[in-house]
This record gives structure tokens, C-alpha cells and sequence, in this order.
């Protein structure tokens, strides 16, 4: 495979694309530069690309106040930031790629300058068009056999999610799994049909939300969200839109309350929360990527449990 600024000079997606850095590792290599003056991408490939296999682009939308790096995670320093060992999605991709061996599993993060994707959607009116375009320009970087897209994302990086579902009339067949890391705060009835449409049409088509009550939720003895603000509120109202046109069983961890469908390809990871506390970052630090990722496919919960210990601590850098 030619590199991705190789690609990057020979495809229409040349506009406004500054290179900001370019580095190899023995497991993979980062590449990453800035496009409409505000946003950063960083494409993590592996090292063993190949062309000749089945790629996943999964498209991480940063959580609102943390840059690129802080969600690649790192072993923290004496005077490090702690937003560094909150999420680790640089270890728990390479955990990932360990599992899907045959796969190219390639991870794009998308961060913008005011680090918070619902003001970057106020400040560009056209964001219905942006982001569509976005992704599909950045998709075509890649060649392979076939490629499907995954989107993901954590706090609001799920108003980006929204702002692609918002551009498309239908959601594509190449969108395979769409992941809300206690995201979904933006999710009313008007996409509901959109989603409908595509869980019942594009096979292999998974839909996976995360969420925790943070309806209780206490900071300094005040609310986190208002009652119908958070995401434990527009996650059950997704559940319920969804049990109109599907079947879902219950059943109960030591911590979890999860709803899946039949085949498993929509399920939902509910966290409660009797002491009124705030889990909005551990839904991601405990396997959560790993697992957004993972559900519901042969390797659901292989080497890993989802909210359990890190399986990924052997990757982070």
C-alpha cells in the first residue's frame, strides 16, 4: 500500500490538507494532518497492511476537552495530565488487531480545534455536507479487497456520529457497526427511522450504545444532566424506538443491565448507579473500545470482559 500521504496527492481529498506528523512503529504507523483549518486526523494503520484483506476504518470522534493524544493514552508520568489514562484507545486497538489477525484494523481520529465536535458543528453551517464527505474522502485512502466503516465515539464525539446521519438520506451498506461510547446525547426520533431502515437492510449491520445513569449522576452535590439530557435517558429512548421493530432479551451482570436482539447485532450496556457517581470515562477505560468493537462477533468477550480489569495493559505505551 502506497502511504497515506501518497494517497492523499493523488485523490480529489487534496484541499486544505496540512501534514502535521508521520511517524513508523513496529506495530503500525501514524499519520496525521489538518483539513478545513480546524480538524486534526490521525489514521493509525498496522504495520502488515495488506490490500489483499478485509479493512475496517473505524472513525473515533474524541470526546469534548481531550486531544488526540490523550485519547491514545500512555503510561503516565510524575506530572502528567490524567486524561492520558482515561481511555487508551492506541492499547486497546492493538489489542483488537491481535483478535482480528486477518483483518486490516485501522483506527481515524477526529479531533477539531475547539476540541468539542457540537461547537465545531455550530461553527460550520454545512456540517451535513462536511462530515459525509469527510468520511467518504478518507475511507478512499485506502484500497483493499473490501472495506467497511465503523463509527465511534465517546462524550461528544457521538454529535459527530449524528452529524454524518444527519448528511446521508440512507445509512450506507459499508457501514457496518455504529458504536455511541456514551455518546448519544444528540439521538431523537428523526434518526430513528434512519436506523431502523439499516438494521433491517445492510447485512452484517450492528448498532452498539453504551450508557450509564448519569440522570443521578452528582458533581460537587449538582447534577451532571438534566433528566432527559444525558445519555441514560436518549439511550432508553433509542431501546424503546427499537422494541417497536425488534425482539430483545434482558439480562443482569454484577454491574450491568445489557438488552440484545436475537442475532445480537443491537445491544445495549446499561451501568447503574446507586451511589450517584460518574462513569462516563470508566464505560471506555474498561474495555469499552475493545469491546464496541468486539460485540456480538465471535470474539465477544474472547481474552477480555467488558467492565472488568484492562486486558489491554501489555499494549500501552
Amino acid at each position: 500500500m502506497t502511504s497515506v500521504f501518497q494517497s492523499i496527492m493523488v485523490t480529489s481529498f487534496l484541499f486544505l490538507c496540512v501534514p502535521v506528523f508521520s511517524y513508523q512503529q513496529p506495530e503500525g504507523s501514524i499519520d496525521s494532518f489538518r483539513i478545513y483549518g480546524d480538524i486534526k486526523i490521525t489514521i493509525d494503520r498496522p504495520a502488515d497492511f495488506s490490500e489483499s484483506r478485509k479493512t475496517i476504518i473505524t472513525f473515533f470522534a474524541l470526546p469534548n476537552g481531550n486531544s488526540t493524544e490523550q485519547t491514545m493514552g500512555k503510561k503516565l508520568q510524575p506530572g502528567d495530565d490524567w486524561h492520558f489514562d482515561i481511555q487508551h484507545i492506541r492499547a486497546q486497538t492493538a489489542f483488537i488487531r491481535q483478535q482480528l489477525s486477518n483483518q486490516n484494523f485501522v483506527v481515524i481520529y477526529l479531533e477539531n480545534n475547539y476540541k468539542s465536535w457540537p461547537s465545531w458543528k455550530q461553527k460550520h453551517p454545512d456540517f451535513k455536507k462536511e462530515i459525509p464527505h469527510l468520511v467518504d474522502s478518507l475511507t478512499g485512502l485506502f484500497n483493499s479487497r473490501r472495506t467497511n466503516i465503523y463509527l465511534n465515539g465517546h462524550s461528544g464525539g457521538g454529535s459527530f456520529i449524528f452529524g454524518y446521519l444527519a448528511g446521508v438520506e440512507h445509512i450506507p451498506g459499508r457501514v457496518k457497526r455504529i458504536s455511541f461510547l456514551d455518546s448519544d446525547y444528540g439521538y431523537d426520533s428523526s434518526y430513528y427511522p434512519k436506523f431502523s431502515r439499516w438494521l433491517k437492510e445492510v447485512k452484517g449491520s450492528a448498532l452498539n450504545v453504551f450508557a450509564y445513569n448519569d440522570s443521578v449522576a452528582l458533581y460537587n452535590g449538582k447534577p451532571v444532566v438534566s433528566a432527559t439530557g444525558g445519555t441514560w435517558y436518549r439511550s432508553h429512548l433509542l431501546l424503546k424506538h427499537l422494541q417497536d421493530d425488534f425482539v430483545f432479551s434482558q439480562s443482569l451482570t454484577d454491574s450491568l443491565i445489557i438488552y440484545r436482539n436475537r442475532d445480537k447485532r443491537i445491544q445495549f450496556f446499561f451501568k447503574g448507579n446507586v451511589n450517584r457517581g460518574i462513569y462516563h470515562t470508566q464505560q471506555v477505560e474498561l474495555n469499552g473500545f475493545i469491546h464496541s468493537v468486539l460485540c456480538g462477533t465471535k470474539f465477544d468477550s474472547e481474552k477480555y470482559r467488558y467492565y472488568g480489569v484492562r486486558a489491554y495493559t501489555p499494549f500501552i505505551e
